[in-house]
């Protein structure tokens, strides 16, 4: 190498150095990403009986600004057709199974790999929002109304009126409100009514799943004028590498004008206390998102009540609802899991 050539390369290391220290300086967020595979997998039982066409609807994972799906793979005896719910534009595959595969019985595999990014937001104001996640009016004015298990009136009306008293603007709102939450349930899955994120039920009962800490949030974000919406999926565990995983997970998020929506899980919180501000304005990589919002109403439509969210499986034999589906949900890393205590096991 030349001394000149040499020294280029040496002024160009120099540059290098100084520009990462800038950035660092500048506190721009080192943003976490994982990239795995996810399994998930139905039975559907044989029917002895058999005589019926059996529908069965599978949610789908989609790519959106945080995670990136890839190769989806769908493996079954029976045909299927992939279609989206018209309300919120949910992905599914729909299967519809003559009598002779009924009496028999199936499975269907769904294999995928993903790549999740963390989704972090900087609320306080020390630099501007990367981009702007514009909402359109349909939604947010979607996400300014009640579900069914999340009404927005009566005792709700009344917390997010008492919690958001004085305060000053929209954050200051969400901020306060994710403090009651946080502070008042307990994550507690003993004994019965947890987990339909039934809000009523939360305020009395003040303890339940994440789908309960999250009905209660969002109920008192959409009553105090803020859009507010529900996701869900799957967890990962942060400790490991590869298995099954349980059961669902899911969180909120809420819009602000000129930031877009704000990441939020108020069950972490209360499951990872040092982790307590980090988890109002971010959530970590350690998920998987299937679906949006709640009362799901699917196409071809079911025959009986919208779905109180989807995440699950749902079937219909004879236009009634099917309960004896078995599931099982794994995952495996596609390079080194992060460090501990980034998140942890929903």
């Amino acid at each position: 190498m030349s001394p000149r050539l040499a020294g280029n390369v040496f002024t160009l290391g120099i540059l290098i150095v100084a520009l990462g220290a800038i950035v660092l300086s500048a506190g721009i967020p080192q943003l976490s990403t994982r990239q795995f595979e996810f399994t998930y997998k139905v039975q559907v039982p044989g029917l002895a009986a058999g005589g019926a066409a059996l529908q069965l609807w599978v949610p789908l994972p989609a790519s959106n600004a945080y995670q990136d799906i890839s190769d989806l793979r769908i493996e079954s005896p029976v045909a299927y057709k992939v279609e989206r719910d018209q309300e919120y534009g949910n992905r599914f595959a729909y299967f519809r199974a003559d009598s002779e595969k009924t009496a028999a019985g199936f499975d269907v595999m769904l294999r995928f790999k993903v790549t999740r990014r963390e989704h972090r937001v900087a609320l306080d104001g020390s630099r501007p929002a990367a981009r702007v996640e514009k909402a359109s009016a349909k939604e947010l004015d979607r996400d300014l109304k009640a579900d069914h298990l999340v009404p927005l009136n009566g005792v709700i009306a009344d917390l997010a009126r008492e919690h958001t008293q004085g305060a000053k603007d929209p954050l200051d709102k969400a901020h306060r409100i994710y403090e009651y939450v946080v502070a008042t349930m307990k994550y507690d899955k003993s004994g019965e009514g947890w987990g339909h994120g039934d809000a009523m039920w939360a305020c009395a009962a003040k303890r339940g799943n994440c789908t309960d800490f999250h009905a209660l949030f969002i109920g008192m974000a959409r009553a105090s004028g803020i859009p507010a919406r529900f996701e869900i999926g799957f967890p990962l565990p942060d400790n490991k590498t590869e298995g099954e995983i349980p059961g669902y997970h899911c969180w909120a998020e809420f819009y602000l004008k000129g930031i877009g929506w704000v990441p939020v899980d108020a069950s972490e919180a209360w499951k990872h206390p040092e982790k307590h501000s980090y988890f109002f304005g971010a959530h970590d990589d350690n998920r998987v998102q299937f679906t949006t919002g709640r009362d799901i109403r699917l196409d071809p439509a079911q025959k009986g009540q919208p779905l109180n969210y989807f995440v699950y499986p749902y079937a219909e034999l004879n236009g009634q609802p099917f309960n004896q589906l078995k599931t099982q949900f794994s995952f495996r890393d596609l390079r080194p899991a992060p460090a501990a205590g980034n998140g942890g096991a929903r």
